[in-house]
This record gives C-alpha cells, structure tokens and sequence, in this order.
C-alpha cells in the first residue's frame, strides 16, 4: 500500500528543498516529488530530516540511569560504576529487560534515533546457567524493538574473559559468558528471533580485547562474515596500560596488526590513541562509534576527533549507557569536547562558510548508517525513516534555512523534534511516542519491583 508524507521544507542529499511530497511503499522511500503541493490524503509535515542510527546501547543500563552519581569511598571510575552496574545486573529477567528496553527505544524515537545498534551481553540465567532458548533476553530486546517500532542491528556480544590474557571471567560476568560453541548457538538463536522483525540486522561483537582472546577473536570474525563487527577498545587508560603489558602493544595497534579491519567494522570508544594509531584507524575504513554524553558521564577523555577526521575517518554516534538520549546533544557533546580540548569552535566544519551543525548530522549519520550495515538520508529506496522539526520553536525564528540544523543541534535538542516516522508509520507526535503512557507505567512498575 502506497500514502506519502508532505512536508513543507525537507533535508535531501543536496540540501534544502521546499514543497517535498514522499511516497513510501513497503516501508520504503519511492518517488520523492520537490516543488509540489500537498495532496488531500497526504500526512503533513513542517521540517523533514533523516532519522539518526544510533551505533552504540546497552538498553538496560537506561535503568539505573541518575543512580550512579553519588560518590564513593576514594575516587569515582569508570571502574566503581562498573561493578554498581553489575550488581544491578543480577536482578534483571526476561520481562524487565523488555521493559526497560522499551522505555529506551521509545526514548530513542521521540530524540531523533531511528534505528539502534544494541550491543547484547545479558545472554545467561540469574546463575550463569544457559537459558533452554539462548536468544531468551535477545528475544526481550528484539519484542521492545517490534512495539516501539524502532529498527534494530542485534550484536550479540561474546564475552569469556575478564582481562588480558584469556583471564578467568569473575563472578560478576556470570551472565555474559559464552564459549565459542555456545556463542555460535546464540548467535544462530539470535538470527531465529530476528526473522520476523521488519529490516532488521544481525552482527556480531567481540566484547573487547580483554574479554576476548585472539584465536576466539578470529573465529568471531569469520563467523560475521560482512555482517557488522563491532567492538569496545581503548576506552579508559587501565585498559591501555593493561594491553601494553600483555602484549607490548596499544590496543588499537594490536587489533589493526592482528584482524582485518574494515568498513564492516566499528570500533567504540576508542579514546586513547596515539597520533599514529588514530591515522591507522581511519585509513582502515572501519567506523569510530562515539558515545560523548556517556564518555562525559564516565568521565572516559576525549576522542582525538580532529585529527582523525582530518585523515578522513569516518565516525557514528551512540547513546551507549542511555543516560540520556538526545540525537542532537550527543552531536553537540562531540563538538563541544574538542572546543574545550583544542580552544577552539567550528571543529567539525572542514572549510570556510560549512554549517558545523550540518557537518556533524552528516557525517553521524553516513558513519552510523554503515556500522549498522543500514543506509541514511531521504532518497528513493532507503527506509522510509525521518524526523520532523517544529519550526514554530524559538530556536528556529529568522534562523535561515542554511542554519536549521545549527539550530537544531547548539540551541533546541530534541524539544525541537515534534513527529517521527519509522519505514512510513508515524511513531511519535507533539514529540511523544504514541505508547509512552503504557511503556512508562510498565517502565516504572519494573523498576519499583528491581530496585531495593
């Protein structure tokens, strides 16, 4: 069945253009008419942009966002926040993570996202034991996908060691250990969950170089295939200094010597690279997925942003522990960090006269897209994903059309974001999702039973 969305003004590949009449079919984009008028069946709306890919989640952890910011004894660490976050972990079934995640993924929706790559460890039983179905907490996360209507990359995470060295994993991590067999069950399992969901991806990702060894590395790699590979690295400095003592090597030179990185490939954090390493990253033609909010919140550093795009990386954002989700804030955060690392603005803008705004949903968007093995933008056959702006917010008044998405990014966030649409059916309005009241009563009845 074939409806079409008008909007007043929309964001194509080559820029501004007014009277936009979007015929979707299937799900997907098909003619796209510019300088039109509406027809008298047609959905209205004022600003059209593409929907942002959201490259990095852990749909649980939205739930003891806020419950991480009262200092402990000594000083506070991506480290202590580690080990709160697993004990949170222990309490979590099949029906919370559904929940949970449905109160991110809508979140995600009603802040620009359109689809989300979520980064999977939550695989075993409260006591490490396998569930009978070992997609069981995928399948959670894959439902909360289908009633929020968000598109889903599952990457299903292989995790069997607590550091360097094929280190035994601790108690902890109970319930993110897998063997190699067992992960390729999961995986396949994971494949079966995903069968009915409309254009969904499957991945696969190897936790991080210390919870992977290399021989597990290289059958993970061979088992994805062209899929989506991505993987943690470099994101705290212990975890450097934790690779050059095992292998004499940093983390991202050790993985750029010893696996074939490329564009299927995303590699997230990625924070603490030599000058070297950061030009290797980004001649290899794999994707950096950023979190800024999160890397902020963990108190990570700063991703060296400008000289990697300088030797032309390419890049993609994520809201990894959901702490917030704003599509544009995270975009503001990776500008705003450099800012205050360089002294300097108009980091992301490559030449005189380029709109940083623009520069910076641009290049989120084309990176993201591809880690999530997903196309972007508004033109004929992509997913009939898109966002529409209130241009009655005060963010926008006299703006000039050249400087909406600066608008959008630096002053408005996600208040400017009135409906989203995901594969043509409109999902949210006057900027809230229409299943918000039922996913947040769920939300919080689940947290009210978890949180003791």
């Amino acid at each position: 069945m074939t409806h079409a969305v008008h909007a007043a003004s929309a964001l194509l590949p080559r820029g501004w253009v007014d009277n936009v009449r979007i015929e979707v079919e299937g799900g997907l984009i098909g003619r796209i008419a510019c300088g039109v008028a509406a027809e008298p069946d047609d959905e209205r709306a004022d600003w059209l942009i593409p929907g942002m890919p959201n490259l990095h989640s852990h749909a649980f952890q939205r739930a003891i966002a806020g419950r991480g910011e009262m200092r402990g004894r000594g000083e506070d660490s991506f480290w202590s926040w580690r080990q709160a976050m697993y004990r949170f972990v222990e309490r979590l079934d099949p029906e919370a993570m559904q929940a949970i995640a449905a109160m991110a993924y809508a979140e995600m929706l009603e802040g620009g996202f359109t689809r989300v790559g979520e980064f999977h460890y939550l695989h075993n039983a409260p006591d490490g034991a396998c569930y009978a179905d070992p997609a069981t907490m995928a399948a959670a996360l894959v439902a909360a996908a289908d009633e929020t209507g968000l598109a889903l990359t599952l990457l299903p995470v292989f995790y069997a060691h607590s550091g360097f060295g094929a280190q035994p994993p601790q108690a902890g991590q109970a319930r993110f250990v897998n063997t190699l067999d067992s992960f390729a069950r999961l995986h396949e399992a994971c494949g079966a969950a995903l069968s009915a969901l409309p254009d969904a991806q499957l991945g696969v990702a190897p936790h991080s170089l210390r919870a992977v060894a290399p021989d597990e590395l290289a059958a993970l790699t061979a088992l994805a295939g062209e899929a989506p590979i991505h993987i943690h690295i470099a994101e705290q400095v212990g975890e450097v200094e934790d690779s050059l003592a095992w292998s004499g090597q940093r983390p991202v030179d050790w993985l750029l010597d010893h696996a074939e990185v490329g564009s299927n490939w995303c590699l997230v954090h990625a924070t603490h690279m030599t000058p070297d390493e950061t030009a290797r990253l980004a001649s290899s033609g794999a994707v950096a997925g950023l979190c800024p909010i999160t890397e902020a919140n963990l108190g990570d550093g700063l991703f060296p942003a400008s000289a990697y795009l300088g030797a032309g990386g390419a890049w993609g954002v994520g809201s990894d522990s959901n702490v917030r989700i704003d599509m544009f804030e995270e975009l503001r955060w990776f500008e705003y960090g450099q800012r205050l690392a360089l002294r300097k603005r108009n980091v992301v803008a490559s030449g005189e006269g380029q709109s940083t705004g623009a520069a910076l949903f641009d290049q989120a968007g084309q990176g993201g897209a591809r880690a999530l093995g997903a196309s972007f933008g508004l033109a004929p056959g992509h997913s009939a994903d898109f966002v529409s702006l209130d241009s009655r917010h005060g963010a926008f008044a006299a703006m000039p059309e050249a400087l909406r998405v600066d608008a959008a990014v630096f002053v408005a966030g996600r208040e400017a974001i009135d409906g989203v649409w995901r594969r043509g059916r409109k999902m949210v309005s006057e900027g809230r999702h229409h299943a918000r009241a039922e996913i947040a009563a769920r939300y919080a009845a689940t947290l009210a039973r978890l949180v003791v």
